[in-house]
């Protein structure tokens, strides 16, 4: 059986207006721009990050299928296990061909995870309490299981550069 999309209509907010029940996979959906935006302001801000210089989309191209991957998962039966993140792959490759060192990918990644849970916590009245903690786990299970995806790739393309130059 998989998770329900939109729960029940309960609470209220400050103006006691009824507030609708989501699940997180479906507020990530929802908030997918502004969490990119989000993720992108904070890399601006990190030198270590922006010492190769990317535009917007060369940054942040690879979010909308990592998310995506991220809420698919999300929606799983807790007992299903999850696809290898083919997104994750080819971020992987895309960020050792653009020059990155795999710290670079290590930071990327626990920056996505600060701006996925901040998302959770600005629409905190919209989130079902009774799954919020086991989502958080899948949610930080999904991104380190794409970092390692990542890294699989990133060492793996090193080889077979090495395994050229002999």
């Amino acid at each position: 059986m998989s998770r329900s999309s939109i729960e029940v209509v309960a609470g209220h907010n400050d103006r006691g207006n009824a507030v609708p029940i989501e699940s997180v996979a479906n507020i990530l959906d929802r908030e997918l721009k502004p969490l990119i935006s989000d993720w992108f302001a904070r890399v601006e801000k990190e030198p270590d990050l922006t010492c190769i210089p990317l535009n917007f989309e060369e940054r942040t191209g690879h979010l909308p299928r990592l998310m995506h991957d991220v809420t698919a998962r999300l929606r799983l039966d807790a007992e299903t296990r999850a696809a290898i993140s083919k997104a994750a792959a080819h971020h992987g490759d895309l960020r050792r061909r653009q020059g990155y060192p795999v710290e670079m990918l290590i930071e990327e990644s626990r920056l996505l995870q600060v701006c996925i849970f901040t998302t959770l916590h600005k629409n905190v009245k919209n989130l079902e309490f009774t799954k919020l903690l086991p989502d958080v786990v899948t949610i930080a299970d999904e991104v380190d299981a794409q970092l390692k995806q990542q890294m699989q790739h990133f060492k793996a393309a090193d080889a077979r550069t090495m395994a050229r130059s002999f």
